[in-house]
């Protein structure tokens, strides 16, 4: 294991990596309540904007290319080749019900291809445009890196189809060799999986290719750049290339412990060394969990701020008067010469955008993927769900409503920061009115999509994407409307450290005269006044004057 000393530093070092930090859990279809299979992702980055991307199925003359732009600058990296015919995306999926989610762990610096022309993002849109199912998503990706070179650093993918998910991990070799190396593992039918930032695949079988597949090169590369001496049955694809750093152990895999214990069946406290000090086994790359989880429960999962476990974000005098978890960046800082670090937890405020694919097997084909899609923060934000078939994205959600740096209030992005960035100052006092609203909305939008499918499965395939389309763009927009109301409520009951009085949720207590009845006044928590009473030294004690005595 290494020192605590050199695994912060690596940790503060890894802030200067231009690229997202990301988090993707999986469940696969013997593991969840419906059948269905379910990747997450939360986009998380300080300067991506929220919104839904699509791409409209095409045919494509020979000979014709295809310009690669790198997703996270917007840099054009170079061209390939079209293929005959492109299917249509929306987000991270595709009309067939092909989703795919990533993070990235950066891993060997010196493994970055500067020559390389597929970035990770343009591998997840490309692929989507041509891949009908996650084999064949593995095949163009590969491919794709094969001929073109990789131009990210490490990354994780889970890529999912109705019928079953697999992670690939991959890392470039260097600006002298074209290519990648990569291991791809099908998930069990029956557990659920996750990578946040930190390469999750350890050792690996070798003559499994149902449910193993990796670069003929991936052991060999790694000896000839003296990653690995030893034989190839104890080979880790993580250790090798992706050398685990405090950040990737506690901020990384510390994610994915926390959605393991609140589903699984394994003692996933067993984990819990190699998660805060590097000791013992690594996280496994799934588990089996002790209840089938639904989609409800990976919503809610993405809400996660360690609450329960010892890395608890709430329990701290970081957390404020008001249990705040949440942790400015930057994620580390330095007191008397020591570094020490805040929390990473799933849900975090600077994501752009996030969702929770459900892909579903036995269902017609217009609604065979549901991307419950939502925008700014995991925690505070409404899923809205927006069907495999769907060719425009909502309004509230479509590029050009605005971006980082305008604002518009027709954009839900820009709708949920105005409530979320409230909640922040005060969150123990004001989550319980978010959940009331976001509850609400989701058990609405949930029941208006069951009750939609089951009217339209009978219809003909073009009325059903009709009927599934307007859906998707009317709940987006009620969706966005609603967490307006709900943002200006939020001003108008909170204003000035006060607590409006109400006879009912959104009906303000006035006198019988017609005045604003006098508010509460909740003042701090027993913590906090403790903390000032101890940094004034008595200062601000009450005393009675000696005048008046």
């Amino acid at each position: 294991m290494t020192d605590l000393r050199s695994i912060v530093t690596a940790v503060a070092s890894m802030a200067v990596i231009p690229a997202m930090a990301c988090t993707s859990l999986i469940a696969a279809p013997g593991a969840t309540a419906d059948g269905s299979v379910m990747i997450t992702y939360a986009a998380d980055s300080h300067t991506l904007y929220g919104e839904l991307y699509s791409q409209p199925a095409a045919d494509h003359a020979e000979g014709e290319m295809r310009k690669v732009v790198e997703w996270d600058t917007g840099k054009t990296l170079g061209a390939i080749p079209e293929v005959r015919h492109t299917y249509a995306t929306i987000g991270n999926m595709n009309e067939h019900g092909l989703a795919i989610a990533e993070s990235t762990w950066g891993g060997r610096e010196e493994l970055v291809d500067t020559n390389g022309i597929v970035d990770y993002g343009s591998l997840i849109y490309i692929a989507l445009q041509r891949a009908r199912n996650a084999r064949e998503a593995i095949d163009v990706m590969t491919s794709l890196v094969r001929d073109h070179g990789y131009a990210s650093s490490g990354e994780s993918f889970s890529i999912a189809d109705p019928k079953e998910v697999w992670i690939m991990e991959m890392i470039g070799k260097g600006p002298q060799e074209k290519g990648a190396v990569w291991v791809a593992r099908r998930i069990p039918d029956d557990c659920i999986s996750g990578h946040a930032n930190h390469s999750r695949i350890h050792q690996f079988p070798l003559d499994e290719p149902a449910t193993t597949i990796y670069s003929p090169d991936v052991i060999d590369f790694a000896r000839t750049r003296g990653y690995y001496t030893g034989p190839d049955s104890l080979f880790s694809f993580s250790a090798a290339y992706a050398p685990a750093d405090m950040g990737a152990l506690r901020g990384c895999d510390g994610r994915v412990w926390s959605y393991y214990n609140r589903f699984a069946t394994a003692k996933t406290e067993n984990y819990l060394p190699w998660v805060l000090r590097g000791e013992g086994n690594p996280l496994p790359l799934w588990v089996k969990p002790s209840v089938k989880v639904g989609v409800r429960d990976m919503q809610n999962m993405m809400r996660d701020h360690f609450e329960g476990t010892p890395m608890d974000m709430t329990k701290d005098i970081g957390s404020g008067p008001w249990d705040v978890p949440y942790r400015w960046r930057p994620l580390t800082y330095e007191v008397d010469s020591v570094e020490y670090t805040h929390e990473r937890a799933i849900a975090t405020q600077q994501t752009g955008f996030s969702f929770v694919a459900q892909l579903r097997n036995d269902v017609p084909d217009a609604m065979k993927g549901i991307l419950w899609f939502g925008v700014d923060d995991a925690n505070t934000c409404s899923y809205v769900p927006v069907y495999c078939c769907v060719t425009k994205a909502p309004h509230c959600f479509a590029p050009g409503n605005g971006d980082l740096l305008t604002l518009s209030w027709d954009a839900a992005f820009w709708v949920h920061n105005y409530m979320a960035n409230q909640v922040y100052n005060r969150y123990s006092v004001m989550i319980p009115d978010v959940r009331r609203v976001q509850k609400e909305v989701e058990d609405n939008m949930a029941a208006e999509a069951a009750a939609t499918e089951k009217r339209v499965a009978s219809m003909p395939d073009a009325q059903q994407r009709q009927e599934l389309s307007a859906l998707t763009e009317r709940l987006a927009q009620q969706s966005t409307a609603r967490f307006k109301q709900l943002g200006d409520y939020l001003l108008v009951k909170y204003m000035d450290g006060n607590v409006k009085r109400e006879d009912a949720p959104g009906k303000f207590s006035r006198t019988p005269e017609g005045m604003p009845v006098s508010p509460e006044w909740p003042g701090y928590d027993d913590q906090y006044y403790r903390s000032i009473v101890n940094d004034t030294n008595g200062r601000l004690r009450v005393i009675i004057p000696e005048c008046s005595k």
